[in-house]
């Protein structure tokens, strides 16, 4: 672990240069003649990658450090790995239980309903691409070296918080990007705003308690964060339940704080 020690540098750069690309996306999204959606697409997707290619050089600077991802991205025996169930049941099990919550709330049954249609768009690649890409690209860089470079200064608590903090600073710029899927929530109301940065918090603590406890497997990160997203955006949800979703995630996070005490606190 202690190998993992440029946070800063890691962090820094994949902070800075994504929100150059993203408030140029921003600010093009916004005038009566915008650049062809090649360009303000491949600017999206380029901060998207930056992470990546980031973690990508400094694995590439020591054969240890690379050596040590080899050995852990896909892991052994996940089909009896509970952890790997957990990854793949819990985000669509929690989304449907919010919606069932929903009704006594006086919301529609209609939100059953698979549309098909995400709530946002993203020219010129399909919104759904982005949705499947998004947490393959983020996580081969949170969950290959960025966690980590945390974990080597910080205990897994500390690292979780520091974290939450940065990935919602990370998003910032897409809160201005026109029809993106961050910039439709806040349209939305301050309520479903603030949902999205304090569902963050379990959201992290939950994916970091199953990436150490299934031996710091990459592709389980991976897989949490897709189906999270694919989960959220499949059915026509009510904004309202999203905000309970998050309480579900929160009482699990919860639960593994106090069931993990010295795996987060030590």
């Amino acid at each position: 672990m202690k190998k993992y020690n440029h946070p800063f540098l890691f962090f820094g750069l994949s902070l800075v240069i994504p929100w150059v690309l993203w408030f140029v996306v921003a600010y093009w999204s916004h005038q009566p003649k915008a650049p062809n959606a090649f360009w303000t697409g491949l600017f999206e997707l380029a901060g998207l990658v930056v992470p990546m290619v980031v973690a990508g050089c400094l694995f590439a600077r020591d054969r240890a450090l690379w050596a040590d991802l080899k050995g852990r991205f896909i892991g052994r025996n996940l089909l009896y790995n509970r952890y790997f169930w957990i990854t793949l049941l819990f985000p669509p099990i929690s989304i449907v239980m919010a919606q069932l919550l929903s009704l006594d709330l006086g919301h529609s049954l209609d939100q059953f309903y698979i549309s098909g249609d995400p709530s946002f768009s993203s020219e010129p690649l399909n919104a759904w691409v982005v949705l499947c890409l998004a947490p393959v690209f983020e996580e081969l860089a949170w969950h290959t070296y960025g966690i980590d470079a945390l974990r080597s200064r910080w205990s897994l608590f500390a690292s979780s918080v520091i974290f939450t903090v940065y990935w919602g600073l990370w998003h910032l710029p897409l809160f201005f990007v026109k029809d993106y899927y961050q910039s439709n929530i806040q349209a939305e109301g301050w309520i479903y705003t603030a949902n999205f940065f304090v569902s963050l918090f379990a959201f992290v603590f939950i994916i970091n308690w199953l990436y150490y406890k299934s031996g710091r497997n990459v592709l389980v990160a991976i897989l949490f964060h897709l189906v999270a997203n694919v989960s959220n955006e499949i059915f026509a949800t009510h904004p309202d339940s999203k905000v309970i979703q998050s309480g579900l995630f929160a009482i699990l996070m919860g639960y593994i704080l106090v069931r993990e005490r010295k795996l987060f606190f030590r």
